[in-house]
């Protein structure tokens, strides 16, 4: 069983359900408003931005492994970010209805005892319905695209709008699981045996 402590770099709800629901004790350290990457590429925009956000935490947390995440919605070569109101929201949803779009993780994992550190990509294939348009301004009008990376939340009640992925489910909530479970096996994080020692999540 590791001994050092996990740390979550985000203060994002879903990705800390998420750590909870595979049971792996941990605690939340807030990064703050880190600057973001401006790489052309998506993978390399995401896994960057997860890199900052850990970095920006790792003082201070001696002893402990530190894990980031950025999530970016790919159309046509276009990256989308969070939708700052519910008009762009609604934008959003216009262009992706009908069609696929990319979601694109980078997960960074950093041990800051040994400067260790892992970072990787993970991409979702996500195909929407062809959304009518009153489904589309009730969906807005409810709030839940503000703050969701390609404004809907597969997680909530946005996943009516979606007709089927191809690949990590988890991944288009914010936090590819499976991937980031072998990334903690290579730091020596056994979960198995972290669930075993401890019945307390800390978030």
């Amino acid at each position: 069983m590791s001994t050092r402590l996990i740390v979550l770099a985000s203060t994002s709800p879903r990705r800390r359900s998420l750590l909870n629901q595979i049971g792996l004790p941990f605690t939340v350290a807030d990064p703050g408003e880190v600057e973001t990457s401006t790489a052309p590429s998506p993978s390399t925009r995401a896994v960057e931005n997860a890199s900052k956000k850990v970095e920006s935490v790792a003082a201070g947390h001696p002893h402990s492994i530190i894990i980031g995440a950025d999530t970016i919605v790919v159309l046509g070569g276009k990256m989308l970010g969070k939708p700052r109101s519910k008009r762009e929201a609604g934008e959003m949803l216009r262009n992706l209805r009908g069609v696929q779009h990319l979601v694109v993780t980078g997960l960074a994992v950093l041990d800051t005892d040994t400067g260790k550190t892992e970072n990787r990509t993970v991409e979702t294939r996500v195909f929407m319905r062809d959304i009518p348009d009153d489904e589309l301004e009730a969906y807005v009008a409810s709030g839940e695209p503000l703050g969701k990376a390609g404004g809907y939340a597969i997680q909530g009640s946005g996943a009516v709008f979606v007709e089927r992925i191809e690949g990590c489910f988890f991944n288009v909530v914010g936090l590819p699981l499976p991937a980031l479970y072998d990334i903690l096996k290579g730091f020596g994080v056994d979960i198995w045996g972290e669930r075993r020692a401890s019945n307390i999540i800390f978030h």
